[in-house]
């Protein structure tokens, strides 16, 4: 129930927090709730996936893309995620959960979202994401240009395109 909870609350406050460029980083703040744990008393490590979708939908309705999917009938999926956990978030602790895209090219979205506390990065993960819609995956270009007219990609860091080349390599096997 609480993620639904969430949801209700990111979207409620996201329309009387300011706008965000599409480049521009998400932050809202998030607790550690009774939940949430897992048997260590600490954020279950499949929670951080669930408070990630919460950073990605405050940055499509602040940067305006919303209006967009619901009047296109588009739709964001997770085509990929990789999470690497360095401290422990624990019961009732409060964290801010940042998000930003780190670009894009013709296959999808490149996001970085981090959990921290203070000056503490308590995880971190890259997502890439793509849209659906009633004619199936929508062209990059087409949402960019919807969004943000004539703004190019920022060069993907390296370590982005490697784990992207390794993420198609592992798809590769689901077709074996």
């Amino acid at each position: 129930m609480f993620p639904f909870l969430r949801l209700g609350k990111v979207l409620a406050t996201a329309r009387a927090r300011p706008p965000l460029g599409l480049l521009d980083d998400s932050v809202i703040e998030l607790r550690v709730l009774p939940g949430d744990l897992d048997q260590n008393r600490h954020l279950n490590n499949g929670r951080y996936l669930t408070m990630m979708d919460l950073g990605r939908f405050d940055l499509v309705v602040r940067s305006g893309l919303m209006r967009h999917l619901l009047r296109e009938r588009w739709y964001p999926v997770v085509a990929a995620a990789t999470i690497r956990f360095r401290r422990p978030l624990d019961a009732f602790q409060t964290y801010a959960l940042r998000t930003r895209l780190l670009g894009w090219d013709e296959t999808g979205f490149f996001l970085e979202q981090r959990f921290e506390r203070g000056e503490t990065v308590c995880a971190v993960a890259v997502i890439k994401g793509v849209f659906l819609g009633p004619d199936g995956k929508v062209p990059t270009a087409r949402l960019v240009e919807r969004v943000a007219p004539g703004t190019p990609s920022p060069e993907l860091p390296r370590w982005v395109a490697l784990w992207d080349e390794s993420q198609r390599a592992l798809s590769g096997t689901l077709k074996a």
